[in-house]
């Protein structure tokens, strides 16, 4: 996400993420958090609607973060869409107990590196510093 992007296309991608977050279940005082938004959770509506995401940094790499989740949920889950809702939503033992979900509500950025970390082994991989 790296280079600039226009109002429309931000408008287009908000909209993704949030029909994104909506399809995996996820209420909207969440959604406000795992998107780092200093809002009420109400006011998500009308980001939908009228307002892109700021175009702001941590904004940015939060949306990108979980971008990369929906991929690598798609992969881990091709057949359905609907194991990666429940995934979402189900006890992990990786996560000491708590779903994925609230691992990333609840831990903010480190929860959702840790996520993507552990569907994504490139990610990870990159994250130790490995070099090939």
């Amino acid at each position: 996400m790296a280079e600039e992007m226009t109002h429309d296309e931000r408008l287009q991608l908000t909209r993704a993420i949030l029909n994104m977050l909506e399809d995996w279940g996820i209420r909207e005082r969440d959604q406000v958090a795992l998107l780092g938004l200093d809002i009420k959770p109400r006011e998500l509506r009308r980001i939908r609607d009228e307002r892109a995401l700021p175009d702001d940094p941590e904004v940015m790499l939060r949306v990108e973060h979980l971008i990369s989740i929906a991929d690598a949920l798609r992969t881990t889950f091709p057949f359905s869409r609907h194991m990666g809702r429940l995934w979402m939503h189900k006890p992990n033992r990786r996560f000491r107990q708590r779903s994925p979900l609230a691992t990333m509500v609840e831990d903010g950025m480190a929860g959702m590196i840790s996520v993507r970390s552990h569907l994504d082994c490139t990610f990870s991989w990159d994250q130790t510093g490995s070099k090939c």
